[in-house]
Parts: C-alpha cells; structure tokens; sequence
C-alpha cells in the first residue's frame, strides 16, 4: 500500500493518523495467533474433529445433492488453432473463429460483408 503524504492537506493527513491509531488499538486488542491456534485446536478435538477436517486437507465433507456438477474441460482447451478467416485491409490481422469476433470483423459484418468474405482459402 502506498499513499502520497505529500498529496494531503492537513486535514486529510489527521483523518489517516487517526485512522491508523484505530487500526493500530484494535490489532494491540487481539491475543496472538499461536493462542487463538491452541484453542481451535483444542475446541475441535474436544467436538471429534482435526484442524484438517475443518479448514481443508483433511477427509472431505459429504457431498450434497444440491451441488452444481463439475464442468468438464476440452481436451482441446487451451491449444492454438489455425486462423480462418483474414482482413483483407491488414493481413496481419487473424481471427480462428472461436471466441468473440474480432472487432474488425464485427464492423465488416455490421456494415453488411458476410462472414465468408473474409475465409482464408
């Protein structure tokens, strides 16, 4: 985080030591992770559970009926194609017809070309 103090008037420059001084009370008021650690250790053992079970890494959690199913990835996903079509103004410029149309070609295809104009044959 970076703030430029040279940017702040007075004014905003007390409204951030303020700030600060909140933030730095309410972090004073926390015990320590190693204290807060023990006692969810020991709360969870004390309910039959590990660490693991409840925060990952450890025996999953039943699955549930209303779970969404997993999507299934392409085998091809992720692998360069061949470009289709071309612009004939710049043919640097490719488009393999997957995704969103380019907009070179979406302003050609507004102005009424066709899709099969710009084929590379």
């Amino acid at each position: 985080m970076s703030i430029d103090l040279d940017s702040l008037s007075a004014k905003e420059l007390d409204a951030l030591i303020n700030q600060a001084k909140k933030r730095k009370t309410t972090l004073s008021k926390r015990k320590p992770i190693a204290v807060v650690r023990k006692k969810l250790a020991q709360l969870a053992k004390a309910e039959g559970y590990s660490i693991a079970e409840l925060f990952g890494g450890g025996t999953p959690a039943p699955v549930r009926a209303a779970r969404a199913p997993a999507r299934k990835v392409s085998k091809n996903a992720g692998k360069a194609v061949a470009p289709k079509y071309r612009n004939p103004a710049n043919p640097s410029e490719t488009w393999a017809g997957r995704g969103k149309q380019p907009r070179w070609l979406a302003a050609q295809t507004g102005a009424g070309k066709r899709l099969e104009d710009f084929l590379i044959r």
